[in-house]
């Protein structure tokens, strides 16, 4: 995922496109794994050689000094590699990708000191831990059998790919090590809780596809701006705040979010701009888009459509209403008064 600060423009259906995507990839994902679970005693043990890597290496560079030169990019996919052992020699690496082979073990990375980027998706891995790697920027682990997020913890690490992997509760993303930690994605897992992502730098976050029923331990994400919700069990919107004062995209599409009273939870969130509600229970009532526009004054896009003049200024009278009529109970003197016999 890219890094998007702005999102002055929004697709009115890219959201779903993008969606409908995923999810095909995500079940030819399950075939390609389910598949390799049949038959993960039949791997022939690979190893990576000299060769593979003289096919594989490219981009010439200068080393550290100035002085030498080495290739620093490496693609050795779809391979059937079951061991990197050799990658321990091969010092100046920075772009490294192993993905789609049957890799068990990725420690021979963690002497890449070098390393900027890695690609290890498709493999048969179970953690994603690695020694600290001071220069990884990007690391894709998806679609492997990683069941924990323990061992993740390179400083200037800004964008993390755990998708599609057997993840059921966050631990070990320590905010004081992952600095610079920006977008993590972790779609298609099988995530109880958002307990444990107290990432203060994250920008973009995606958790579609969990079994999540509610949010919780993100309210002092100050710099997310785009989180993505969509296919979970949320059936209330609580765990929303103020302190999540970036976020303008909510994806909350195809949870069971019944009671339209929710909406109001989400009126303290001042930048929110687009909401997706689709294939949600409350979106069935006839009233639905008009609430919306009363809770969050702000918004710009609802589902699919943008918000109409009219219907802004319909909310805006609503909400004005509102208020007096709040305003006239919390001050009920006057009634009292007027209710007084007067004395002679």
């Amino acid at each position: 995922m890219s890094d998007e600060d702005d999102l002055d423009d929004f697709e009115p259906d890219q959201d779903d496109l993008e969606k409908e995507d995923d999810e095909k990839d995500t079940e030819d994902w399950e075939d390609y794994r389910k598949e390799g679970e049949e038959y993960s005693e039949e791997w022939m043990p690979t190893l990576l050689t000299e060769d593979m890597m003289k096919e594989g290496l490219s981009l010439l560079c200068k080393t550290g000094n100035g002085l030498a030169h080495a290739y620093v990019k490496l693609e050795v996919k779809e391979r059937d590699l079951t061991d990197i052992s050799l990658l321990r020699s091969y010092i100046h690496l920075r772009y490294v990708d192993v993905s789609e082979n049957h890799l068990t073990d990725l420690s021979p990375l963690s002497h890449l000191t070098h390393l900027l980027w890695l690609k290890a998706d498709g493999n048969r891995l179970r953690s994603a831990r690695l020694n600290e790697l001071p220069y990884l920027q990007i690391a894709s682990f998806a679609y492997n059998q990683i069941t924990d997020t323990e061992g993740i913890s390179h400083p200037r690490l800004g964008s993390l790919d755990l998708k599609g992997n057997r993840i059921h509760l966050v631990t070990g993303l320590d905010p004081q090590k992952l600095i610079s930690l920006h977008t993590l994605e972790l779609r298609g897992n099988q995530l109880e809780s958002t307990l444990g992502i107290n990432l203060p730098k994250l920008k973009n976050l995606y958790l579609a596809q969990n079994l999540l029923k509610k949010v919780e331990g993100l309210e002092n994400l100050s710099n997310l701006t785009t989180l993505h919700l969509r296919d979970n069990h949320i059936e209330t919107l609580s765990g929303f705040s103020g302190e999540m004062k970036s976020l303008q995209y909510l994806n909350l599409r195809g949870n069971m979010v019944t009671d339209l009273g929710e909406l109001a939870k989400l009126r303290d969130l001042p930048k929110l701009r687009a909401l997706v509600l689709l294939d949600n229970p409350c979106t069935d009532e006839t009233d639905y888009r008009q609430e919306a526009l009363v809770q969050m004054a702000h918004l710009e896009r609802l589902d699919k459509d943008f918000c109409e003049e009219e219907e802004r200024a319909e909310a805006s009278e609503i909400r004005q209403r509102l208020k007096e009529d709040q305003e006239q109970e919390a001050d009920p003197e006057h009634d009292e008064e007027s209710d007084q016999p007067s004395s002679h």
